[in-house]
């Protein structure tokens, strides 16, 4: 115990190691009580360090925490980005080492401003409202990595019915909560009123996640339709090849035309890898295809027009033809991946800032939902999925969700199945039905509760046939998005700190 609450190397390598868990708390593995363990172990390695100590422990578990949760970032830069392995491990080094800088900070804020040990039960809250402070900053800042939330934890666990409530959000400010006041156990039992409090608390937050694991917060609407959704299975060195194109296309056509009849076919991020005004006689010809068979058909396809100021840009997009209609150009583009932050000064230092797709632009804001046989559809691409409050914002104005995404990146890491634990966290907040297709896994129908109820296997080209059920109503989340259970963290912060000025005063 000793080792964990003072400051020195041993306790700093306990936080590694227990920020180094979070990743067993999520998909593949699903060991939700480890994210009570890491996340207690290091609220207790807090307890007792002055501010520097506290951020250099803080930024040991968020080290661990992303080097073994993004290791994936590895296989983007070196199996895709022509990067040798020293410079591959030297680059995801330093973007975890970056990542952990948040960890650090909180360290830092809680040791200097927050921490209050003569108050066990108001001390969990404040740290509870710090971590989920800490995940929405990250969720946001420098464009927001809000990968490895603690709430995602949770899509399988207890806690689950809270999420149509107040989103990842709320489930990971609850176990940031429990988390500390399992560790303050011993000090709330010497408070009895502390300890009521305590106990009542954890009994509603936990009974409600239980009571509404199951609530259905929307309803039908309309017919339920018949989905297809095509699983290319293209490997990424083939993807932007000039000389596959043709037998790219031809691979999604055929296999389109020999599928089952279906209201709606969707095809995965870029499965038409041209501009769509090069594509124009392709996608005519599956125009009229869709709509001889009554469907809509859904496909990724790069769009170039000119934006508000009369340039030329190239947009990440999805377009629909047959029954239906509408473009969506994608506005949370992938640092480096879809376009280069200071670009005239990376662009030529190493293959990886060359790649052929990223130099896309951001789409605009407030672009009106998809149209799929009369349907409204919210169009989410790869990345876009992982931002709750961005698909709230799109899922509240449409029927259906829609997530479309090329994991080749991910390589055969754990990033894919992390990638679909978020999209059915996104269903579950809004309580609709998803449609994730990808070009090589994990292509999947989500439905209201988070559930996954048809699959296709990774890395296997397949088609997936499935229904889907057009829902209406909005879930809590969707009316009020985050804001209360944020604005709940701004007041215990600015509690704290009143009480920290005041006791210093006194």
């Amino acid at each position: 115990m000793q080792w964990i609450t003072r400051a020195g190397w041993p306790g700093h390598l306990i936080a590694l190691l227990a920020g180094s868990v979070t990743p067993l708390t999520l998909a593949p593995y699903d060991l939700w009580p480890l994210a009570l363990l890491s996340i207690g172990l290091l609220f207790l390695g807090l307890r007792e360090l002055a501010p520097g100590q506290a951020a250099l422990r803080g930024w040991a578990y968020g080290f661990g925490m992303f080097l073994a949760g993004t290791s994936w970032v590895y296989v983007s830069i070196h199996d895709y980005g022509a990067a040798s392995p020293a410079l591959a491990g030297f680059l995801t080094l330093l973007f975890v080492a970056g990542l952990g800088s948040f960890l650090a900070l909180a360290g830092w804020v809680w040791a200097r401003w927050l921490r209050q040990s003569n108050a066990p039960l108001a001390n969990a809250l404040t740290f509870a409202a710090l971590w989920l402070a800490l995940e929405g900053l990250r969720s946001w800042i420098f464009t927001g990595f809000p990968w490895l939330l603690a709430g995602y934890s949770q899509l399988d666990g207890p806690l689950a019915g809270l999420a149509p409530l107040g989103g990842v959000w709320l489930i990971s400010f609850v176990l940031a909560l429990s988390a500390a006041l399992l560790v303050n156990l011993k000090q709330l039992l010497a408070s009895p009123l502390a300890l009521g409090c305590s106990v009542g608390l954890i009994a509603i937050v936990w009974g409600g996640g239980v009571a509404f694991k199951d609530h259905a917060w929307t309803e039908s609407k309309g017919p339920a339709l018949s989905v297809t959704a095509v699983q290319g299975n293209i490997e990424q060195n083939l993807k932007w090849d000039p000389r596959q194109l043709n037998a790219q296309l031809a691979l999604y056509r055929d296999l389109t035309f020999s599928a089952k009849q279906s209201d709606l076919i969707i095809w995965p991020e870029t499965a038409v890898p041209v501009f769509k005004d090069t594509a124009d006689g392709y996608l005519s010809m599956l125009d009229r295809f869709a709509a001889d068979r009554d469907s809509a058909l859904i496909t990724g396809v790069p769009i170039r027009k000119n934006n508000e100021n009369g340039d030329l840009r190239y947009y990440n997009g999805i377009s629909v033809v047959g029954n239906g209609s509408g473009d969506y150009l994608k506005q949370k583009l992938v640092p480096f991946g879809e376009y280069v932050p200071l670009q005239e000064l990376l662009r030529g230092l190493i293959a990886f800032f060359d790649l052929p797709m990223s130099d896309f632009a951001r789409g605009p804001a407030n672009q009106n939902p998809l149209s799929a046989k009369g349907n409204n559809v919210a169009a989410l691409i790869c990345y876009e999925v992982v931002y709750p409050e961005f698909a709230a914002e799109q899922a509240a104005r449409s029927d259906l969700l829609l997530t479309i995404s090329n994991d080749t990146w991910f390589g055969r890491s754990i990033g894919p199945l992390q990638h679909l634990q978020m999209a059915q966290m996104r269903a579950l907040e809004a309580g609709r039905w998803m449609i994730r297709a990808t070009n090589n896994g994990v292509t999947a129908l989500i439905d209201p509760y988070g559930r996954i109820t048809e699959r296709l296997p990774q890395f296997e080209q397949a088609i997936l046939y499935g229904e889907v059920q057009p829902m209406q109503g909005l879930t809590p989340y969707l009316k009020w998005r985050g804001w209360p259970v944020f604005g709940l963290a701004m007041v215990l912060l600015s509690v704290a700190l009143l009480r920290q000025r005041r006791s210093q005063r006194d």
